[in-house]
């Protein structure tokens, strides 16, 4: 893979892959399927410099498991692959 480093604040995911098929077993398809929520965090960055000129570190790491909101992150393309890059705002939650 492409060595990419997120600026200030932003965060590099890879979304998670959804169920083709619902829990009653019916499959759906390309069209029905919705922007993933959720992904594992691939890269960070240095953080955003607050007003006293310090830098403040992303609350996440590189292996985390976020939530994210639905329309905050942009798509990008590495090496063929689709991964998403958010500010940290944007993330909701890390899940354990």
């Amino acid at each position: 893979m492409t060595k990419i480093q997120p600026l200030e604040d932003r965060v590099l995911i890879e979304p998670l892959s959804r169920e083709a098929k619902t829990k009653g077993g019916i499959v759906l398809p390309d069209t029905a399927d919705e922007r993933p929520e959720q992904g594992t965090v691939m890269a960070v960055g240095p953080g955003k410099i607050n007003k006293d000129g310090k830098r403040t570190a992303p609350p996440v790491k590189v292996g985390d498991v976020v939530l994210f909101t639905k329309y905050g992150p942009d798509e990008i393309k590495i090496d063929g692959k689709e991964y998403l890059v958010c500010k940290a705002d944007n993330i909701l939650a890390i899940i354990k």
